[in-house]
């Protein structure tokens, strides 16, 4: 076996990426960043799955599939890497949105980091926002909000979304338009078309910046879905279109996702797949199971549904052509079953409302699920069917395996399951190859490089008298004409989940206390044979360099 490392190029301060082929002045593109929320690997049509994606899989079509992009894992550190080129710890987001009291854990976006848009909008860029920013703790309905960190704060000119991670997509809370807290009924901005949606509204509300932006000047946008983060709330339509679809069960889906996985050649022929996680034979109503990932592929494919909307949008305007569009997930399948809300409300529902309604412009819950809707009805976390606001369930370890496909473990792990990500790149100006794959591995902290590159924007070394981290990401600008990019190594650590990749070779770990495992990527990505026993001194080579960047981006020192 070939052991092997790149040397490592390294990214200069003002955007002096090397190697990279640079647009001319006159064409700098408009930037789309769309992130989706808890996905898996397999979940869009591009990428193998059954979800009906026909917009995401065009633009894959008509431009490149990388085969081997990761994230952190995780909500929170995921958007906080993306939006600064930094690994989360560097940016204050090691973990979640509480303060840890360690530079690398306080849960809010630091000082020594700058976003996409504060980058960007120094140069003649427009910067726009919508849906979900979870870099900043959420405000509290007892407190004034520290807007300090919010998207207007850090160099974004419009927001529409929500500050926390997770909201009833009927009636979200933490919603704000531009830099005032605002609810579905006090929002003067936006009429919906049909009853409110929050993916719909992320989508309306892109398309209306973009309707307003003047055309003389690029844009950027970063366009941050909720779907499909639990809870599990989709239109019945969509909702009826997949039934039937999942009543086979796990081992079936998974089976026909692989196969085509193989057939797009995403990934090698002699790939394997990691086992099944929760027997379908075993699972006390089948029927609910299946229709747990029918509402699930519902609010995919609504979103899916608005990207189009999106794409159509840009087409109307003659702005596709040099738009830039990037497509990623910030972390793999959810298993979380929301065992923390098992003392809820389960159903079955009453025959009407029980509960007193709360006024219409009032922000009535400060937490991520409601206690009850606005009219009146209590919230269910189990005993009913997903998809009313009235209800608020997710859909389990089993389809968060699926999701999965062909990987180990999930959200929250840094095995692949939980870190890799499609990642659609689609700019007709700008990428000469169509339908191509890109094998390279890359990380979301690559977004931020690439994005200067592409608008020919320095990085700077200080901001708002502020001493900024250097640049961790490389420019995957070159990449879009040939297959390679130079790099040391990328690097992991999340609630204890540890993970290093240099060249084929990984190593990943559950915990401080655990064992390191190391596998061969270019073999085993499935990471089922554990090398390290066989490669000893291939594993303490790595575990040494994994100490090394864990002190050099503030894993260290840990919160007790």
């Amino acid at each position: 076996m070939r052991y092997r490392f790149s040397l490592i190029l390294t990214s200069l301060g003002f955007g002096l990426f090397m190697g990279c082929e640079r647009a001319p002045e006159e064409t700098r593109p408009n930037i789309i960043v769309i992130l989706s929320d808890d996905m898996g690997y397999s979940d869009i049509g591009a990428y193998g799955g059954e979800i009906r994606t026909p917009n995401l899989d065009t633009l894959a079509q008509n431009g490149l599939r990388f085969t081997q992009f990761y994230n952190t894992g995780r909500c929170c550190p995921t958007r906080a890497s993306l939006l600064t080129g930094l690994y989360p710890h560097q940016t204050g987001v090691g973990y979640m949105m509480d303060d840890q009291q360690q530079p690398g854990y306080r849960g809010n976006l630091n000082n020594s980091c700058v976003t996409i848009a504060e980058a960007l909008k120094p140069t003649g860029y427009a910067t726009y926002m919508t849906g979900k920013w979870h870099v900043t703790p959420a405000p509290r309905l007892a407190e004034t909000a520290d807007k300090s960190n919010w998207p207007l704060q850090r160099g974004f000119d419009r927001y529409y979304g929500i500050i926390n991670g997770a909201s009833s997509f009927w009636d979200p809370n933490s919603l704000v338009r531009d830099n005032e807290q605002i609810t579905i009924h006090s929002d003067t901005s936006y009429q919906p078309k049909e009853t409110y949606h929050l993916t719909d509204a992320i989508t309306d509300n892109a398309i209306q910046f973009i309707n307003e932006h003047d055309n003389a000047n690029p844009f950027f946008m970063y366009v941050a879905y909720t779907a499909a983060h639990w809870p599990l709330h989709a239109r019945e339509r969509d909702i009826d279109s997949y039934d039937g679809t999942y009543q086979k069960g796990y081992d079936s889906i998974r089976a026909l996702r692989f196969s085509r996985l193989k057939a797009i050649g995403l990934i090698p022929q002699e790939s394997e797949m990691a086992p099944t996680f929760g027997d379908w034979e075993n699972v006390a109503d089948p029927a609910h199971e299946a229709n747990l990932m029918e509402t699930y592929s519902a609010m995919v494919d609504q979103m899916d549904q608005g990207i189009g909307r999106l794409v159509q949008t840009l087409k109307d305007r003659g702005q596709l052509e040099n738009t830039l569009i990037l497509y990623l997930q910030d972390n793999g399948g959810c298993a979380e079953d929301l065992s923390w809300m098992k003392n809820r409300i389960q159903g079955p529902r009453g025959s009407a409302p029980s509960l007193a309604p709360i006024a219409s412009d009032s922000i009535y819950y400060d937490q991520s699920a409601p206690p009850q809707t606005r009219d009146g009805w209590p919230v269910l976390f189990g005993g009913v069917a997903p998809g009313p606001a009235d209800t608020y369930l997710s859909y389990n370890g089993g389809w968060a395996n699926v999701s999965n496909t062909p990987f180990r473990e999930f959200k929250h792990f840094v095995h692949e399951g939980g870190i890799s990500t499609p990642l659609i790149a689609h700019w007709p100006k700008g990428i000469a190859a169509k339908n191509e794959l890109r094998q390279t591995p890359g990380h979301l902290i690559d977004i931020m490089a690439t994005c200067l590159d592409v608008a020919q924007a320095p990085y700077p070394k200080s901001f708002n008298a502020s001493h900024i981290t250097p640049l961790e990401g490389k420019s995957l600008l070159p990449v879009f004409a040939r297959d390679t990019l130079p790099r040391e190594l990328i690097f992991w650590e999340h609630e204890g989940n540890r993970a290093l990749r240099m060249g084929n070779w990984k190593i990943v770990s559950k915990g401080f206390d655990t064992p390191w495992e190391l596998y061969d990527m270019e073999k085993d990505r499935a990471e089922l044979h554990d090398l390290s026993a066989t490669y000893p001194e291939t594993l303490k080579h790595m575990t040494a360099i994994w100490e090394r960047e864990a002190q050099r981006t503030q894993v260290y020192p840990r919160p007790e």
